[in-house]
């Protein structure tokens, strides 16, 4: 598999990055591309049929039809959740297979989830 970019935030945090305290400005800046990237109806889409699919992993070729877009643009969508570690890339022959990281997509959850009373 490819590379993936570390997802900022720290999966064992014990607090909400956003509620429970100041961010310093290189936090904020990666949060927000997490955000960023998840701030499209399409990539969100894409994140959710990755995972509802068989063995949790779905070939780029399988990703364009549901989405009602051509190849190109949905590489280029991939491209962006792989970006902010969202997904990981495996490139088999000519077809690129991605994967969920589960816990990217929970510390982003943990990053709005307000700090406990």
């Amino acid at each position: 598999m490819t590379a993936r970019t570390p997802l900022p935030l720290a999966v064992d945090a014990c607090c909400s990055p956003v509620t429970g305290g100041a961010l310093s400005e290189d936090a904020a800046t990666a949060l927000a591309r997490v955000f960023k990237a998840l701030a499209d109806p399409t990539r969100v889409r894409l994140v959710s049929l990755i995972a509802a699919s068989v063995d949790g992993e779905a070939c780029i070729c399988d990703l364009t039809e549901p989405v009602g877009l051509a190849q190109p643009t949905v590489s280029h969508h991939m491209k962006l959740l792989a970006d902010a570690g969202l997904v990981t890339r495996e490139q088999r022959g000519k077809w690129a297979y991605y994967r969920i990281v589960p816990e990217a997509l929970a510390a982003t959850a943990r990053a709005l989830t307000p700090v406990a009373i």
